[in-house]
């Protein structure tokens, strides 16, 4: 049984989401305010979590990063903001999905089942790339952790969000090949969630602060223009 958090002032709403979740097959704990969803983030951890912008005590993008900065848990936002400006500053802040009120409780399912649905296919990837057999335990630099999802940069550990790290499996698996934004949509996505170009764009840049030297200057993760990205292992020379 997967584990839920939903983290909602609203109690109706709070309430609606966790008996339809519950009958989906989930265990559910409920947080009406930041405060004690950070503390069931650390007790309860969640496999999800269902997170709303307006809350009593935080503001839910501040919050959302305060929770990424420990947990790679795949969060979802719920929100009556629709604003293109709130969903860009939500997926910068770590946020892996964002469904704007009202929404299809049916849709809501099918989006948790696809964060966790990935998030399990990713560990498992994972944990076979990083065997010293494994075509991506060659590249020197950038080695992915499956257990805590997180990257090895040089030696240190960086935690990635959801979107991220699949990203970045992607890159690991195929070094050299040229992604388009529709590829990267659809590979973190699927073909039916929303997400843009630019949330890809957003994820992009986040990730070269996490795993360049010069992010400005990018040799790994390079753009690719009028097309998309690809990855540059280490023995790529630098473009000029």
């Amino acid at each position: 049984m997967y584990k839920l958090l939903v983290i909602e002032d609203d109690v109706m709403m709070s309430d609606m989401l966790s008996m339809y979740m519950s009958g989906e097959g989930y265990e559910i704990k409920q947080a009406e305010n930041g405060e004690k969803g950070l503390q069931l983030v650390e007790q309860f951890v969640p496999d999800v979590l269902l997170l709303d912008l307006m809350l009593p005590d935080w503001d839910g993008i501040e919050l959302c990063a305060r929770i990424r900065e420990n947990s790679s848990v795949p969060i979802m936002i719920v929100s009556t903001k629709s604003e293109v400006s709130e969903r860009v500053q939500a997926l910068r802040a770590g946020a892996d999905d964002y469904l704007c009120k009202p929404f299809s409780m049916h849709e809501l399912s099918a989006r948790v089942e696809a964060l966790i649905r990935r998030s399990r296919i990713m560990q498992a990837s994972a944990a076979e790339s990083i065997q010293p057999e494994g075509g991506i335990a060659a590249q020197k630099e950038i080695k992915l952790d499956a257990e805590r999802r997180l990257l090895l940069v040089r030696g240190a550990f960086v935690e990635t969000t959801f979107s991220e790290f699949e990203i970045m499996k992607l890159f690991l698996s195929h070094p050299g090949k040229v992604f388009s934004r529709e590829d990267l949509i659809n590979a973190i996505r699927g073909y039916d969630s929303f997400v843009t170009d630019r949330a890809i764009d957003v994820h992009i840049v986040n990730l070269r602060r996490k795993v360049e030297k010069n992010p400005k200057e990018p040799h790994h993760i390079r753009t690719v223009w009028g097309v998309g990205y690809k990855y540059a292992p280490e023995d790529v020379p630098a473009p000029q």
